[in-house]
């Protein structure tokens, strides 16, 4: 199964437009907020596929560069306090991790965070358009939850920095599909 679905990820990181038209049943759309300003940075519309959800982005105003993104366990972008640190963005809790591995991986690795996402890709401009492929995922498992970039890229380990060295959120999407019509 590892090995369709991760040949699926080749295809699909190639030819990630047709992969999110042609195979798409259902979409949805997920509006992301930067979280120093609470302004728009655009939206990412979800697809259903053969070979899981691609993720297109529509966004602009991000730094630009290789930035973490990650579904994460709660439909909340506000601010929490961990350990006495107040986190912008802290409420969308951590990355969605349904079977409790605590490790950080690649998206489609069976031991790592089912929210775990390929990296975004933002252009030199500000702009974030290329598709990203998340093979283990379905529309239902990220329902209820939050979607976050991060400052910074992802190496897909705990090593050397947890997480994969991500950094702090800077942009996040409340994911509710029941206050969304059925596309």
């Amino acid at each position: 199964m590892i090995r369709r679905k991760f040949t699926g990820l080749l295809l699909c990181s190639a030819f990630a437009m047709s992969c999110a038209h042609a195979e798409s049943s259902q979409t949805k759309t997920i509006t992301l907020q930067d979280l120093s300003t609470e302004q728009s940075v655009g939206h990412v519309t979800v697809s259903e596929s053969d070979h899981g959800l691609v993720f297109t982005p529509n966004l602009s105003g991000l730094t630009p560069g290789i930035h973490g993104f990650h579904v994460h366990e709660n439909p909340d972008c506000g601010t929490a306090v961990k350990e006495g640190e107040t986190i912008i963005g802290g409420a969308a809790g951590s990355h969605y991790d349904p079977e409790n591995t605590n490790n950080h991986g690649y998206p489609w690795s069976e031991d790592a965070h089912l929210g775990d996402l390929p990296a975004l890709y933002v252009a030199q401009d500000g702009t974030a358009a290329t598709p990203v492929l998340a093979p283990r995922l379905s529309l239902d498992d990220i329902d209820a939850r939050a979607l976050i970039i991060h400052a910074h890229g992802d190496n897909y380990s705990d090593t050397p920095k947890p997480l994969g060295g991500g950094g702090k959120r800077v942009a996040c999407g409340v994911i509710d599909f029941d206050k969304q019509s059925h596309s």
